[in-house]
């Protein structure tokens, strides 16, 4: 591996870590003397997570940092004065064959800046994985951007080699978008996901009826929206992602919390970091609505605009619907069960399935692997509850008991802080 290859790998691996669609494993532990591993991994590589659970390493890259568009809220605008590199083609696939041979990765993760036009990106794009497929056979795991704006042609192309696709939304309206990156619209974006969408769906009509029909990104798309540079509510947020769920071909909507690399644009708002903690909800409440079966009503509203900060989701439509709890794990529904705080879906089974044999009891339940500080004000079970449920409590009350720890824990962290650097 030539010096320039590597000169352009850290500009272009730099470039690239923005983009949180390829899910990354969000820690930060460095190697020391005498340890094994590290979380940090080379130059543009991450990791990623599968269905069933096993961490892969990508090469996480963008073909080039050179983009014609001048989005507010993206480090490689075109009127940010930075390093700039672009990769050939050959040298992309020569990079990624290196890295999988000395075994730093499974696989790649390509994006790109938009160079004269978007057809032209993706089409260089798409020759890098058709290069990968059928002239190295290269079998690791593929995710490719799709350029928006791009052609049919290209995507459906793209599509047969890639095991994913995806086209960042970014915005969650359209008015936002067009007022931080002028160049994009709602179409230029949806297009794209819908040329995945009936790829996706052709693929699959055709292998009914031809046993070897290729197959067109099997691992499905997914989406990013950058949380925080504009004013949306979670529940406007919320209802974009309850919307690209009622595709078949959407996986995942990623949500980026809004980091300020241009600070003297005036569109953006003046934040000291990333809104972290609102992210994590934002999941949160994304998985409620993938895998719990929580309605987005059921969790955001009108009088609910936005996920309380300070308690996780299904915590809180629990303490606003007292009248549910408390649920006897024994003869409860396993949908009324999932909605338990404290419960997951892993947990929920397991009881539906161990009753069976017997009723449950509280260490029972905790060896199952539910969480009894937050469940055992919503249950009850073989015993009497030993604190009191909800309803005895009151919902502000086991609010209270459930958050004064963590305030306790978060100002003995902040006095500490303040002994280490002062004030």
């Amino acid at each position: 591996m030539n010096e320039l290859i590597l000169d352009k790998l850290k500009v272009l691996a730099e470039s690239a870590k923005y983009d949180v669609s390829c899910a990354s494993s969000g820690t930060v532990r460095k190697n020391n003397d005498g340890g094994v591993g590290n979380t940090v991994g080379g130059w543009g590589i991450c990791h990623s997570f599968t269905d069933d659970g096993r961490c892969v390493s990508l090469l996480k890259i963008m073909l080039t940092n050179n983009c014609i568009y001048d989005c507010a809220y993206c480090i490689n605008r075109r009127s940010n004065d930075q390093p700039r590199a672009t990769f050939t083609v050959s040298e992309l696939v020569e990079l990624t064959m290196e890295f999988y041979r000395r075994n730093y990765i499974e696989g790649l993760f390509l994006s790109s800046g938009v160079v004269r036009n978007p057809d032209y990106t993706m089409e260089r794009m798409v020759r890098v994985v058709k290069l990968l497929r059928t002239e190295q056979r290269f079998n690791g795991y593929i995710h490719l951007k799709s350029i928006p704006g791009c052609s049919r042609e290209l995507v459906n192309e793209g599509g047969l080699y890639a095991d994913r696709m995806s086209c960042n939304l970014e915005i969650p309206t359209e008015p936002n978008l067009k007022l931080l990156a002028p160049d994009k619209d709602f179409q230029s974006v949806f297009a794209p996901m819908r040329f995945i969408r009936e790829g996706m769906m052709q693929s699959l009509e055709d292998r009914r009826k031809f046993r070897h029909a290729p197959r067109f990104v099997p691992a499905g798309q997914s989406t990013q929206m950058i949380i925080g540079a504009t004013p949306e509510t979670d529940n406007v947020i919320l209802r974009v992602s309850s919307a690209l769920y009622q595709r078949p071909s959407m996986k995942r909507v990623y949500y980026s919390g809004f980091i300020p690399v241009n600070g003297y644009d005036a569109r953006l708002p003046v934040l000291k970091q990333a809104p972290l903690v609102r992210e994590n909800r934002l999941y949160q409440a994304d998985w409620l609505l993938r895998f719990y079966q929580f309605n987005v009503n059921e969790i955001v509203d009108d009088s609910f605009p936005n996920l309380d900060l300070e308690i996780d989701p299904k915590l809180a439509w629990a303490l606003r619907h007292p009248e549910c709890f408390p649920v006897d794990v024994n003869i409860a529904d396993y949908q009324i069960i999932l909605r338990v705080p404290g419960i997951g879906v892993k947990s929920a089974k397991l009881i539906v399935t161990s009753r069976k044999f017997g009723r449950l009891t509280f260490e029972q339940l905790k060896k199952i692997g539910v969480v009894m500080k937050k469940a055992k004000y919503f249950i009850t079970c073989r015993e009497l509850p030993v604190s009191g449920t909800i309803n005895e409590l009151t919902p502000q009350y086991v609010r209270k008991i459930l958050t004064e720890p963590k305030k306790k824990k978060l100002n003995q962290d902040s006095r500490q802080l303040q002994l280490v650097f002062g004030d």
